[in-house]
């Protein structure tokens, strides 16, 4: 069950009463935008030394400087039994991430999570869960998709929630969080792997990425950054595909630490657009070779539904098979929570 991912080449009302519609914009594809293209190089300026056709070298830290690196997932260990149900067994489970390459931090990061597995003898498909933005200072094993992981479990799908580096008890964050979560789509690739390596019921050709809010961004990296790994992606209530927005909206002016530190090494959206667009996964969607189902709600007040619209126009000019449904409900799904999940298991099985 060996498989190694390569880098890609540059790449509220109730549950019954809810309604859903999906949205498939038409029409004639408008020119490309500095914030919309599908194929906004990183670096799109030349050097004086470079020739008018060189191509130019990717920044490391972006989008194509990753997938042009190397990221491997090993040694996925089961530990203690959390929970054991009728349906599934829960564990918690460590894994190895090892990245290579052009500018890669070549450390290995050891990371934690929890891991249902179905009963039976399977192969059963998998989902790897990239939860949403959680305080690592207050963050728990497995939090933020406890419900998702669970409801996958008992329909018959291994599922892996993964901590990201600097969350519960999996290694700090190398970057210190200058690299705009790039690592932790290199996390949830290293799941993907690790599960395939594991001597688990894995139906190796069935391995999907599922992410909500925050993780909804990083699953769309993951996408990009190793188009071959993924079987299909689901992304609820997603933060914005531009990295210049979610900074503004969830970090600037807040007193996260974090702003200092970005500030300091990369810039402000304002001062470094090339780097900001390079950490962004709207340029980068024509990379995507996976069906892509989005969820969002009409009354999310933490990542705006214009977010979700501009996301889905950008993913059909780039040529993505790519899906937004609507639910009356907000950014955490509650009444609309068990058709949302429905609708992702058909999604999942159809893929």
């Amino acid at each position: 069950m060996t498989r190694r991912l390569a880098a890609a080449a540059l790449l509220l009302v109730l549950a019954s009463g809810c309604t859903d519609t999906a949205e498939t914009e038409a029409g004639p594809t408008p020119s490309p935008s500095a914030s919309e293209s599908g194929t906004v190089s990183a670096s799109p300026s030349l050097s004086p030394s470079q020739s008018p056709s060189a191509t130019p070298v990717a920044d490391p830290v972006s989008v194509p400087g990753f997938a042009a690196q190397t990221h491997v997932g090993d040694r996925l260990r089961l530990g203690a039994v959390r929970e054991r149900t009728a349906s599934f067994t829960s564990y918690d489970v460590t894994w190895r991430a090892r990245s290579s390459g052009r500018g890669a931090d070549e450390r290995p990061v050891r990371l934690s999570g929890v891991l249902n597995v179905p009963t039976g003898e399977g192969p059963f498909p998998a989902v790897v869960l990239a939860h949403g933005y959680i305080d690592p200072a207050v963050y728990e094993s497995g939090q933020g998709m406890t419900r998702e992981r669970g409801f996958l479990a008992e329909r018959g799908f291994v599922a892996l929630h993964v901590d990201y580096r600097g969350h519960a008890g999996s290694d700090p964050d190398p970057s210190g969080g200058t690299d705009v979560r790039l690592g932790y789509a290199v996390d949830v690739l290293a799941a993907v792997d690790a599960l395939r390596r594991a001597d688990l019921p894995v139906d190796d050709d069935r391995v999907s990425v599922f992410g909500r809010s925050m993780g909804g961004g990083v699953v769309q990296k993951v996408a990009e950054i190793a188009p071959d790994a993924v079987h299909a992606v689901v992304a609820w209530a997603s933060v914005s595909s531009l990295e210049g927005e979610n900074f503004n909206h969830f970090i600037r002016g807040d007193g996260d630490a974090r702003a200092a530190a970005i500030e300091r090494r990369r810039g402000l959206p304002e001062q470094a657009p090339d780097f900001w667009r390079g950490v962004s996964s709207r340029p980068y969607f024509d990379r995507i070779t996976a069906p892509v189902l989005a969820v969002h709600g009409r009354f999310d007040d933490t990542c705006p539904p214009r977010w979700a619209r501009e996301t889905q126009r950008a993913m059909r000019r780039a040529g993505v098979d790519s899906r937004l449904v609507w639910y009356d409900d907000g950014h955490a799904f509650g009444p609309a929570f068990v058709a949302a999940m429905d609708r992702t298991v058909k999604f999942l099985r159809a893929a």
